[in-house]
């Protein structure tokens, strides 16, 4: 008791059970009394937070607390001997610490260790705070509404299972718990941690490993907002653009201006995403997109060129006749029967053919009468020159009839090809879309 009294320093209990001669052995080699017996080291880990993660290399860099507990069986004291001390501080550099390392490192920016708890009995408890950048095989297919499962395996570099035995301290319970506690919020939310332990056979050893799998959501609201919803919306002002009148060029320039502003999109997302062979589905989404209206867009080009064809060549060809208003026309229901616009347009032809010979056999009567009648008054011949120029107006009339009634031949070809690539457009986005929400939602 009276030594209890007169020794109470934390440097008496350091002075009595680490000597000079001890130093370096306790430092540099694994601290047991038995070669064949091997150091147990219980691991546990705190995970805090993903603070960046790099989808083109594949890469996370990750906050974590990470804790070894193991046993020196070279260092220990009696706390009644010491005033009832027991657990002090000492330099990380004093003793041996287990070589634990993370396999899927490729940088580590983590914080020094300044002390380590020592225990009366020989335990030493080691916690350090890591900063690490690790690899991470991403699974991208339902970006931005994608899951990922990270490992974070520990292990020793150097000594087998015969040397270190790593056990997990706490169950995948506590760990899930407590990482939700510390996890800071960001653009992913821990879901759960789930702990495997086994041993990897290499060159005909064992290592002792303890894998930490990290599942981790993405949060998608940054991604909806300014990638799906500006798509969608491009998606939807396309469409509607196939209302615009086929006449003009205002229909061409803004689909032009509509696929541009998409191109732009297309560009945003391919920075977020690696080359992978299994691209992820709203890129699939956006390249089927970007396909139908470049369509539509040739589609425009082509309606153009009809327009231009109605004023030089009136006559719709017969193949194409044929194939849009009979055949064409009658898939999409749309009412435009070629029997109806054939018999419309003999009819019509047929009409200002006989009106036309009508028109000249009037007008060759009227200068007969004109020339076979000198005596009549001046107001008759004033009233037969009125009628020969009316019939001539009628006559110019017929004949712009018929180019009118075969410009609208051209227009009506124009109309079905163009309703045609509206409602392959609303199939192809239609499905599409069903196709990404289902995969989505899955």
């Amino acid at each position: 008791m009276t030594r209890c009294q007169d020794i109470c320093g934390y440097y008496n209990v350091t002075d009595s059970i680490i000597n000079d001669g001890m130093a370096d052995r306790l430092a540099n080699i694994r601290s047991v009394r038995d070669w064949r017996e091997p150091t147990i080291v219980s691991v546990d880990m705190t995970f805090r937070g993903v603070l960046e993660m790099d989808e083109k290399l594949q890469i996370m860099t990750t906050l974590m607390d990470f804790e070894m507990i193991w046993e020196n069986q070279f260092i220990a004291w009696d706390p009644e001997e010491f005033c009832g001390i027991k657990r002090i501080l000492i330099p990380e550099g004093s003793v041996w610490i287990p070589d634990i390392n993370i396999s899927e490192i490729t940088e580590d920016d983590s914080l020094d260790v300044v002390y380590m708890q020592l225990s009366y009995n020989g335990t030493i408890r080691r916690i350090k705070t890591l900063k690490v950048v690790t690899t991470c095989p991403l699974d991208l297919y339902k970006f931005p509404f994608d899951t990922q499962k990270c490992n974070l395996t520990f292990g020793s570099t150097m000594n087998t299972v015969s040397d270190i035995l790593l056990v997990p301290s706490s169950n995948a319970e506590i760990v899930t718990l407590l990482s939700i506690q510390e996890f800071a919020k960001s653009e992913w939310d821990l879901k759960s941690i789930s702990i495997i332990h086994l041993n990897v056979s290499k060159s005909g050893e064992e290592w002792s490993k303890v894998i930490y799998q990290i599942l981790i959501r993405r949060a998608p609201v940054l991604y909806v907002i300014n990638l799906i919803i500006p798509a969608c919306l491009l998606v939807l002002v396309d469409v509607a653009s196939m209302f615009i009148p086929m006449e003009g060029g205002e229909r061409l320039g803004f689909k032009i201006t509509v696929v541009l502003g998409f191109s732009v999109l297309l560009l945003i997302l391919n920075d977020f995403l690696p080359n992978t062979d299994n691209p992820p589905i709203l890129g699939v989404f956006c390249m089927v997109c970007l396909l139908i209206m470049i369509v539509s867009i040739i589609d425009s080009i082509f309606i153009s060129y009809m327009l231009y064809l109605s004023a030089v060549k009136p006559e719709v060809p017969k193949w194409l006749k044929l194939w849009v208003l009979k055949r064409l026309a009658f898939v999409l229901r749309i009412s435009t029967q070629e029997e109806l616009t054939d018999s419309i347009t003999h009819a019509v032809n047929n009409k200002a053919v006989d009106e036309s010979r009508a028109v000249q056999e009037s007008e060759n009567e009227t200068n007969r009468q004109l020339t076979k009648d000198p005596k009549d008054s001046p107001e008759i011949k004033l009233l037969k020159r009125l009628l020969l120029e009316l019939l001539m107006v009628r006559r110019h009339l017929i004949v712009s009839k018929k180019e009118e009634t075969a410009k609208s031949e051209w227009h009506l070809v124009a109309f079905v090809l163009d309703r045609f690539i509206l409602i392959l457009y609303l199939l192809i986005v239609t499905i599409i879309v069903v196709i990404v929400v289902l995969v989505w939602a899955i």
